[in-house]
């Protein structure tokens, strides 16, 4: 039952800190522990999420090399428990946003429905797939900013939306792959993908954050902000983050999860530590 909730998937729920943190409010308590509160609300939320889509899926999970290993398609746990978990969480999450501020609980309700939408339905659409699953971490970047009372920058939401679109077509390579190797398709919106195809939007997607990220640091709003010049040279860690997961998807073809990346890969973790290093200490300590 533990292993439905994916707790090593509650790692993506990090970007509801996002707000807070960029503010250089991680120090104020009271607005952390709401954020926090975001957090393991949102968290509830996406595991019931992961319940119904590991529900629906059960059939094609079996056919899969990693996933057939899930509670549900191994029959290690029943459908019909797995609906009263769903349920549970479900009802916890709407439950605790509701407790902290309406406006969370209008983000939650909307990503619960609109990722119910995608389990039943939408997922089988290829593009729409992948954009609704980048909206989601949105939504975890809006409810980071209403839990704690910030108002979220544009930037932030740019940028959040191109990397985890990015990622999510990187996986929809590896799915293309698994395909080639074993004949079975992973998913019924691959047929709306091709390996040239995804090569082509990971390289505009690439060239679009890149660009917005250069434009976010550089900006006058973000100069003053930080009262320093330098921020620009954080521009070299997420250069190499986006070098490294390229490297992994197209070279080691090792994309298919970012989880597994984010806990496995040490260069990854350097990257991502040295960049987080680098705000911590622009925004906190200079």
């Amino acid at each position: 039952m533990l292993k439905l909730l994916r707790i090593n998937h509650w790692i993506k729920n990090l970007y509801v800190f996002a707000p807070i943190f960029f503010s250089g409010q991680l120090t104020n308590s009271e607005k952390l522990l709401q954020s926090l509160y975001a957090f393991f609300i949102f968290s509830f939320a996406a595991s019931s999420i992961y319940i119904l889509n590991d529900i629906l899926d059960v059939e094609d999970d079996k056919a899969h090399p990693e996933k057939k290993n899930r509670p549900i398609a191994s029959a290690k746990v029943s459908i019909n428990a797995a609906y009263v978990f769903f349920l549970v969480l479900l009802l916890t999450a709407i439950t605790g946003a509701f407790l902290v501020n309406a406006q969370l609980l209008f983000i939650i309700i909307g990503y619960i429905s609109l990722n119910i939408l995608y389990s039943i339905k939408l997922k089988q659409i290829a593009i729409l797939d992948v954009t609704i699953i980048a909206i989601g971490f949105v939504l975890r970047v809006f409810a980071g900013g209403e839990s704690s009372d910030i108002l979220v920058s544009h930037w932030l939401i740019i940028m959040t939306f191109l990397i985890s679109l990015f990622l999510a077509l990187a996986k929809r390579r590896d799915d293309l792959i698994i395909e080639d190797e074993t004949g079975n398709a992973m998913r019924k919106s691959i047929k709306g993908y091709n390996k040239e195809f995804i090569q082509s939007a990971i390289s505009i997607l690439c060239g679009a954050l890149i660009v917005s990220y250069i434009l976010y640091v550089t900006s006058i709003e973000v100069v003053s902000r930080f009262n320093n010049k330098n921020i620009y040279y954080s521009t070299l860690f997420v250069i190499l983050g986006i070098m490294r997961y390229l490297q992994l998807s197209m070279v080691k073809n090792k994309s298919g999860s970012p989880t597994k990346i984010m806990y496995k890969d040490a260069f990854t973790q350097l990257v991502i530590g040295g960049w987080i290093l680098f705000f911590i200490i622009y925004i906190y300590i200079l």
